[in-house]
């Protein structure tokens, strides 16, 4: 064997060594991308049951859409030509259904996966040990829940798309309107979540007689204006009644006064805003900063 030739453990060595980083150096990333490692470590949870996911955020709607939009909307359309304003009921629902989904995939990951983070497995206090700060685990999770609505809203939007429900160019961007929509109702309520300490079936009370009721006050299958007055205050500060008009008016031109539309979009910043704020609050005083 010549000096140039290489040995037999030469060839077989690995062209680089693996080294950990400095503590320092990891240290100064988790400062600075916490938000982000926190949140491929909740997507990573997540992909251990997509299937699941896909199946509830996506089939659930899905078979909303067809029982509602296309079974249904053969009576409506027949005996009720001109109610929704020139459209479909297929069209007039497929907005409503599409926010309506946001709202019920994020009132699943802002209940129990948060008390899940301090109580149960206390998934929280391992990040909070290390240099992440409670800011950084909150906007982490919402970066994670917001990533599985953005998905499954493009996936829904797709299939209502399909269907011929959006006929206008503008349609896909209810696909953002949605997420908001999520985020404005998911928000203020991840706050609440942080904020209980023992489980005494608040969160099935909120799905009873928050969810269902917006889901179905907020008009969802029939304009809100058609509910008696003294039931129309629900939709009024409902999510996803400002997101469902919002949604209409981006996928079949459904008229909505600027002025309107300019108070649809604050409203839904503002709570999702407040909701952020309170739930870093809220964070905060459990975890310690």
């Amino acid at each position: 064997m010549t000096d140039a030739t290489p040995s037999t453990e030469e060839a077989a060595a690995p062209p680089y060594r693996l080294s950990a980083h400095k503590p320092e150096v990891s240290a100064r990333r988790a400062r600075t991308f916490g938000s982000w490692y926190y949140a491929e470590h909740v997507l990573r949870s997540m992909n251990s049951y997509k299937w699941t996911l896909l199946a509830s955020s996506v089939g659930t709607p899905v078979m909303y859409l067809f029982a509602m939009g296309i079974g249904l909307a053969t009576l409506v359309d027949r005996n009720s030509e001109g109610a929704f304003g020139g459209v479909s009921y297929l069209a007039f629902i497929a907005p409503a259904l599409l926010a309506s989904a946001t709202i019920m995939t994020a009132a699943t990951e802002f209940t129990y996966p948060v008390m899940d983070g301090f109580k149960w497995r206390r998934v929280y206090y391992g990040p909070h040990a290390s240099p992440l700060n409670t800011d950084q685990i909150v906007q982490g999770h919402i970066i994670a829940v917001s990533t599985r609505l953005t998905v499954t809203t493009i996936i829904y939007f797709l299939i209502v798309a399909a269907f011929g429900a959006s006929p206008s160019a503008t349609g896909v961007v209810a696909v953002p309107v949605a997420v908001l929509c999520g985020l404005a109702f998911g928000l203020p309520l991840m706050a609440y979540s942080a904020s209980v300490e023992e489980d005494k079936g608040q969160f099935a009370l909120v799905m009873r007689f928050i969810v269902t009721p917006l889901f179905l006050f907020s008009g969802t299958f029939f304009p809100l204006d058609t509910l008696p007055v003294f039931l129309r205050w629900i939709g009024w500060i409902s999510p996803l009644w400002h997101g469902t008009e919002l949604g209409r008016a981006l996928t079949y031109g459904h008229e909505v006064p600027l002025w309107l539309a300019v108070v649809h979009v604050l409203y839904l910043v503002l709570l999702a805003a407040g909701g952020l704020r309170l739930a870093r609050s809220v964070y905060a005083r459990r975890l310690g900063k």
